[in-house]
């Protein structure tokens, strides 16, 4: 009996001891939880996962290669589109090139057309000589309009058909940059959820990163204290890590909600008696020991 009575006495002193180096709950305006901006990276093309370097915990900067889906039939259908631009190019026209004869006809003919038109001056020409010119000069002009026009309507309908491919191939080049995977936010690798080798679809979730450097408190205040708070107000945010003396850091309030809300069950508040509170945004800088979901006490 005076055993179990030592080991009663030994188990109370240590519960006292535990109580009186125990974590006291620092005072406190507002509490809340740490969370970051998550984003979700899913695959925008359909295909074989050719590799994919990620893993849980891995940092990112934004717009990093991380991995890349099977290409190569992206990749045919642009070369073949390049191809057929190439020889549809071929089909236009230099009309300077193709009407240099008849331009060097109208020339001479206007050449000839001066001469005659002196010569009638001076009485050593013909009238007939003077008209026949006139007539050749504007059948030829009336044939190198028809020439030209026919020329440009084929021009017109070859750079319309070139316009066309050039947007296919824009599509395809979309496509071929929807088969690389990339860090859409510099950041933090908080998920993995699909492996190299497997096929996937379009939309299907490949991983999730935070930027866990800047991250932010929601926390929640009563009307009566919103009275001496305002966005861009820098507050005291102290996160229950667990140890005898956390850090406080720095916070500054980026947002503030305009509609009351109940108490969230797992939140507590200066006023036990308070129902109605308002969320609030702080944002704070992450110095590696903030921890997401982490409760936070902050004070104004």
């Amino acid at each position: 009996m005076k055993k179990y009575r030592n080991i009663f006495i030994a188990l109370a002193g240590t519960m006292t001891l535990a109580a009186g180096c125990g974590l006291k709950e620092p005072e406190f305006d507002a509490c809340g939880q740490v969370n970051a901006t998550e984003v979700t990276v899913s695959a925008e093309s359909g295909g074989r996962i050719v590799w994919l370097e990620v893993e849980e915990g891995d940092r990112f900067g934004k717009g990093e290669l991380v991995g890349q889906i099977d290409s190569v039939q992206v990749w045919l259908q642009m070369e073949e589109l390049v191809r057929r631009k190439e020889s549809t190019m071929v089909k236009l026209v230099d009309i300077d090139c193709q009407m240099k004869s008849q331009y060097a006809r109208m020339e001479n003919l206007e050449s000839e057309l001066e001469r005659s038109r002196s010569l009638l001056a001076k009485d050593a020409g013909t009238r007939k000589q003077v008209d026949d010119l006139e007539s050749e000069i504007s059948v030829l002009e009336g044939q190198i309009a028809a020439a030209e026009q026919n020329y440009r309507q084929t021009n017109e309908s070859v750079r319309a058909e070139i316009a066309t491919i050039d947007v296919q191939i824009a599509q395809m080049e979309d496509k071929l940059k929807k088969c690389r995977i990339t860090a859409p936010v510099a950041g933090t690798v908080l998920e993995k959820y699909a492996e190299e080798g497997e096929m996937v679809t379009s939309g299907r979730q490949l991983f999730k990163i935070a930027d866990m450097e800047n991250v932010h408190v929601r926390a929640y205040f009563t009307s009566a204290q919103l009275a001496g708070l305002h966005q861009g107000d820098k507050v005291k945010v102290i996160p229950d890590d667990g140890t005898p003396e956390p850090p406080v850091y720095e916070g500054v309030v980026t947002w503030i909600s305009d509609e009351a809300e109940f108490t969230p069950k797992n939140i507590q508040t200066r006023d036990e008696r308070a129902d109605l509170v308002y969320a609030v945004k702080i944002a704070l800088r992450n110095d590696g020991r903030l921890r997401l979901g982490m409760y936070a006490y902050v004070r104004i």
